[in-house]
């Protein structure tokens, strides 16, 4: 499963099983597919099919709806006997794979709707599934890393899918084309999980023969110890939410640049140099903070988007923001790298074998209510008077010692003795 890590040069390089690369692979493949819609779906539809900017955002939604029912499904599945991790992987590919198609062929509103719902509920069952799929193949001294491996494979083929998406419609390509190439992306992803992924579950035929199903829920309920957790993640879910939907919007209505608003072509490029920033820092960041536990390294995350916060709030005064915009951005990177892995790892670690599917469900459930709670807040942010709008970053940057305290109480209740629910 894992060997000690071969050096060479003074280069480190982890020996996990073969399978985490061939997962990271696929997921290089199918995030790529997802950077050629990701900036570009709610243009073409209000630009090219000539729907109205409200209700692409309605529809945009519904993906979140429908991805809620796939999480809590995706973890139910992803734990049964009759399903398992890899049936589950593919079933999402297939939805996600469908519900891109339908996308392709979209002309009105009742199909922007029905391909964002079949989309958004493949996206629901697939986190469940493939988080699993790391912690069943790793153990608690390298699934830290083996997870910034698998998320570093997520942002590059974001970041390939968006370059790539940006040269084909400056070329004059058919936006339709990014969602077939979407499309293509899931099936690529399929053939790779069909052909290379043997299903991981660990389960003895004992455990198999006592898969709890819905019951399982129920006792989820009892864990103290993930309750706290969901707690402190939904406060960085909501962090993080704040980079695609509230600090967009604030560049470019408050921060100037040698006089002049900045455009969205230089946001853009701000983006850009954030996800390269976080695709450098990855896997050395991990590595930095792989003698932390847990609840510390995302304390030490709390700190850092606190940092980033500041910033934020400081390039909306300066007269040069744009460098200020920049560091903020550079700082977000780190912070959000060293976040990802430990919060998965953490789950998995305090989620029994048989129930590791469903706990991990309730982790990529956090980042739909943290999807809620940011833009919704960061909207109204926006719209109030400049002064509110500048506090605004300042109360996020506050909330942070409440995210310190709560790992803190995380940490102590983390050592106890643990006490296990009531079946």
């Amino acid at each position: 499963m894992y060997q000690q890590p071969k050096s060479r040069g003074g280069l480190s390089i982890p020996q996990f099983d073969s399978q985490i690369w061939i997962l990271a692979g696929g997921r290089l493949l199918s995030e790529l597919g997802t950077g050629f819609t990701l900036f570009y779906a709610p243009i073409f539809f209000v630009t090219k099919v000539g729907l109205s900017a409200t209700s692409v955002g309605i529809a945009l939604g519904t993906a979140s709806i429908s991805g809620i029912a796939g999480r809590v499904c995706g973890g139910l599945w992803t734990d049964s006997p009759i399903w398992g991790r890899r049936k589950t992987l593919l079933l999402s590919a297939v939805f996600s794979a469908i519900g891109s198609t339908v996308l392709t062929a979209t002309f009105d509103f009742v199909t922007l709707v029905i391909g964002n719902i079949i989309g958004g509920f493949g996206a629901g069952l697939y986190w469940p599934a493939t988080e699993a799929v790391v912690a069943d193949l790793t153990t608690p001294q390298n699934r830290r890393e083996a997870y910034a491996i698998t998320r570093l494979a997520d942002n590059l083929g974001l970041g390939m899918g968006i370059i790539l998406a940006g040269w084909l419609v400056s070329a004059g390509g058919n936006f339709r084309w990014l969602f077939a190439i979407d499309a293509t992306s899931f099936v690529i992803f399929f053939a790779v999980i069909w052909n290379a992924i043997r299903e991981t579950s660990q389960l003895s035929l004992g455990e198999k023969k006592h898969h709890l199903g819905w019951s399982g829920w129920r006792i989820l309920l009892q864990d103290h110890i993930l309750w706290v957790y969901v707690l402190v993640n939904i406060m960085f879910t909501t962090y993080i939410s704040q980079l695609h939907s509230t600090l967009p919007i604030y560049l470019q209505r408050v921060v100037v640049s040698d006089g002049g608003r900045l455009n969205e072509g230089i946001i853009a490029g701000l983006f850009a140099v954030h996800l390269l920033m976080a695709i450098v820092v990855q896997l050395p960041v991990a590595k930095m903070l792989r003698n932390l536990s847990h609840p510390q390294t995302l304390s030490v995350s709390a700190i850092i988007w606190s940092g980033g916060f500041a910033a934020v709030w400081w390039s909306g005064w300066a007269k040069s923001g744009i460098w200020i915009s920049g560091i903020a951005l550079a700082i977000f990177a780190i912070a959000l790298v060293s976040y990802t892995p430990s919060a998965a790892a953490f789950v998995s670690e305090i989620a029994p074998v048989e129930r590791r599917g469903i706990y991990l469900s309730v982790n990529s459930l956090c980042w739909a209510v943290g999807y809620f709670i940011g833009p919704s807040l960061g909207g109204w942010a926006m719209d109030q008077t400049s002064n509110v709008i500048s506090i605004y970053w300042l109360g996020l940057a506050a909330t942070t010692p409440i995210a310190i305290a709560i790992l803190t109480y995380l940490q102590r209740i983390r050592n106890m003795p643990i006490q296990k629910p009531h079946i």
